[in-house]
């Protein structure tokens, strides 16, 4: 869908996407309480998306519902779902550049989840991986976790078929 970009409201589509379904999923993320991620404030996709719609002219969707999402039961559901998060941001800076020079986004706006954390990414990553392996030691949970990564992975691209299949 990315590569298929071509005018502002196709761009606008794929961020309602990530907005449902990344703001579904924070909100699940949220409800566990504290994750002992020292940084967590500054890891939340759903503004930098809903920014970006916004500049777009476009209109925030609903969140995803939780039928369609993974279940967050617990710190270590949440944190896979964070995985699928913060890893998102690692192609973020190319698709930045890709959706920049196929929409002639000249200004930066627009850009802002996709921009990730702009040079800080790759530190911000690195620092999300390091909590994470100090947090999750025993085999049994690092199970868990990818488990939930993977499901969110799932869950995500079910998403994506559902949604897409309305917009044809």
């Amino acid at each position: 869908m990315i590569k298929d970009i071509r005018v502002r409201e196709d761009y606008v589509k794929v961020l309602e996407l990530f907005y449902s379904y990344f703001g579904g999923l924070e909100k699940k993320v949220e409800a566990v309480g504290d994750l002992n991620l020292p940084d967590h404030h500054l890891r939340r996709k759903k503004e930098a998306i809903a920014e970006d719609i916004l500049s777009l002219d476009g209109i925030l969707p609903g969140l995803t519902p939780d039928q369609h999402l993974p279940e967050i039961a617990n710190k270590l559901h949440a944190l896979g779902a964070l995985y699928v998060m913060e890893g998102s941001t690692l192609g973020g800076l190319y698709i930045s550049k890709m959706i920049a020079k196929q929409l002639n986004l000249e200004d930066g706006k627009s850009l802002s989840f996709f921009d990730g954390y702009g040079e800080q990414t790759e530190n911000m990553w690195n620092a999300f991986k390091s909590t994470l392996n100090e947090q999750v030691v025993r085999s049994e949970d690092q199970a868990v976790v990818v488990h939930a990564a993977n499901d969110t992975f799932t869950k995500f691209k079910s998403w994506i078929e559902l949604k897409t299949t309305s917009y044809r």
